[in-house]
């Protein structure tokens, strides 16, 4: 196992991390009423409740939510990583993450983390970018799940501010989802593959976080003093207690399912066939754009980006999704593009 990062008695700062260094970090257990616990609050799929429902899915029994391992590595994160001593200062997203394999009960997982790129910003130097990768490992020592990921830092000894901010400072503009014409509406009784049309837009509905909703998940999985006490909140970047960016994605993931459900609902009730949707591979340029404070009501919707189709599963197909949320203000302050396997009518013939 790889040496932790020597704490100087200030914090880990941006200069104390070593890029191309491999880190091995955290130990936690999940058990069977974990994975249904998160399910039920958050990502209620049938792979994710219920045994015999898993078993007949296209994972073979119960597993966790991909977002539940997620929140999982977060909290390894926090205890095997920031607690000693790292000046975090949060992150700004996840550029992809990968779910290679179930997370399955009763497993001991750990996780290891190499730096591939690091660097002061520009227009805050004060301020530390890190370009990380994160991998979770189950007891038999496969890799379950990767993300390619950013973490902000301090920054020792800042040098001077550069106005306007250096080349790729920031970040490329997101095209919202509510602006432009509106796309097709989804017909809710042709759901295969080959039914989606590109644009097609669906309304997932409103969430309005509290104060002690944001607390008791930070608790859980992400316990940085900006997500648990409001004083820590207001020194933090975020100016006062804010949800944890995982919270969030957890709540994106409970509107996205239960739109889902409802779709389903609306199908059997019309006497028509469903198409068997999931698991999903994993994501990509998950962004934190702003933060949600208590109070704040997020709408969340989606967009219909892409379709994949699959030689080495002609029987499905990806589907990939740009979701947002906007607050009250109708600021953007989350997006993602999302992707799950679809059903075919037909098997793929290239």
């Amino acid at each position: 196992m790889q040496d932790k990062i020597s704490t100087p008695p200030d914090g880990v700062h941006l200069e104390d991390i070593e890029v191309g260094r491999l880190v091995e970090f955290g130990r936690i257990s999940v058990s069977k009423q974990d994975i249904i616990t998160f399910a039920r609050a958050y990502d209620p799929q049938p792979m994710h409740l219920d045994e015999e429902a898993a078993k007949a899915s296209i994972v073979g029994g119960l597993c966790a939510s991909g977002f539940h391992s997620c929140a999982i590595m977060m909290r390894m994160i926090a205890d095997g990583l920031l607690k000693d001593g790292w000046t975090s200062l949060g992150s700004p997203g996840i550029d992809e993450c990968k779910w290679l394999k179930p997370l399955f009960p009763d497993q001991v997982l750990t996780g290891r983390v190499i730096c591939t790129e690091k660097r002061a910003l520009a227009s805050r130097p004060e301020v530390g970018l890190l370009k990380v990768k994160f991998e979770m490992l189950n007891a038999a020592g496969e890799v379950i799940m990767i993300w390619d990921s950013n973490q902000l830092l301090k920054v020792r000894n800042p040098g001077p501010k550069v106005e306007g901010g250096g080349k790729g400072e920031r970040p490329p503009a997101l095209e919202s989802v509510w602006d432009g014409p509106e796309g097709p509406t989804p017909d809710p009784t042709r759901n295969y593959y080959e039914d989606r049309q590109i644009g097609e837009i669906y309304d997932l509905g409103s969430h309005t976080f509290t104060k002690d909703e944001i607390i008791a998940f930070a608790r859980q999985f992400d316990p940085q003093p900006f997500h648990l006490d409001e004083e820590a909140g207001r020194k933090s970047l975020f100016g006062g207690l804010c949800a944890s960016g995982w919270h969030t994605a957890a709540i994106w993931i409970r509107q996205f399912v239960a739109y889902r459900q409802k779709i389903e609902r609306q199908i059997r009730e019309a006497g028509a066939p469903v198409a068997r949707y999931g698991p999903s591979p994993g994501f990509r340029n998950m962004r934190w754009l702003k933060p949600v404070y208590p109070g704040d009501t997020l709408t969340f919707r989606g967009r219909t980006a892409a379709k994949i189709d699959l030689k080495s599963r002609p029987d499905r197909g990806i589907l990939q999704t740009d979701s947002q949320a906007r607050n009250q203000r109708g600021e953007i302050v989350f997006n993602i593009r999302g992707q799950i396997l679809a059903e075919r009518r037909e098997p793929y013939k290239p």
